[in-house]
């Protein structure tokens, strides 16, 4: 029991840390991505919103090989890595940040989308000519927060349980890149049972508790006559 303590440990701070940080990278993307998705008209911002949403459709282990090839030394990755002393950013925790990042997008950037679409035009012309910037601090920002908290209860959430895409682009090395969700497989292919129950059952016990935020948010929304997206 000792050894599995250890090894929950190592990887219950790594995934913890990997949530976080993909998190506030969500949220700093997500925003303004969002933003301008609903007030643009244009097909760009259609095909923009529409390669976010790929990773709604494609398989964790797809969308992983396309990111391990992009972050490979023949890709930009290999250009990029010298920054953080690598030769590549393949089977690195950067790596892992870029495919969780990618892989929690829609899940982050649809809903904040619809909050600013059921806001609309109507409160920002009450700005008079200012900018957009200025319009998204005073008007639409404040009015989107519960989003914005919804969506970093999301994507914090989805990065906890990621397990396709990581393990594709991180090669599932303990102590490097190997989250808490990779155990249960290994757990279960090695017959450890009890220990597969454990990880599963902190898995079962911390998606009940983020659905249950969000159901939260969304009875606070209601009281507050704000209709949740």
């Amino acid at each position: 029991m000792d050894v599995f303590s250890a090894e929950i440990s190592q990887s219950v701070a790594l995934t913890i840390e990997l949530a976080s940080v993909t998190t506030v990278i969500l949220l700093l993307i997500g925003v303004p991505l969002a933003w301008w998705l609903a007030r643009s008209k244009t097909l760009l911002s259609e095909a923009v919103a529409t390669m976010i949403a790929l990773p709604l459709v494609l398989p964790p282990t797809a969308l992983g090989f396309c990111v391990l090839v992009l972050l490979g030394p023949n890709g930009p990755g290999g250009v990029l890595a010298p920054l953080w002393g690598e030769r590549t950013l393949a089977f690195t925790f950067a790596g892992i940040v870029v495919g969780s990042v990618l892989s929690a997008l829609p899940l982050v950037v649809q809903p904040i989308r619809n909050a600013f679409v059921a806001i609309g035009d109507c409160p920002l012309k009450t700005t008079g000519r200012v900018s957009s910037l200025y319009a998204f601090i005073t008007i639409s920002g404040p009015l989107a927060r519960l989003e914005f908290v919804k969506a970093a209860v999301i994507g914090f959430s989805h990065t906890i349980g990621t397990f396709g895409a990581v393990m594709m682009i991180g090669g599932n090395i303990p102590g490097r890149t190997k989250v808490l969700s990779a155990h249960v497989l290994d757990y279960v292919q090695a017959s450890r049972w009890r220990e597969a129950s454990v990880v599963a059952g902190g898995m079962v016990m911390f998606a009940f508790a983020a659905i249950f935020t969000l159901a939260l948010i969304d009875r606070h929304c209601v009281k507050r006559g704000i209709e949740p997206s």
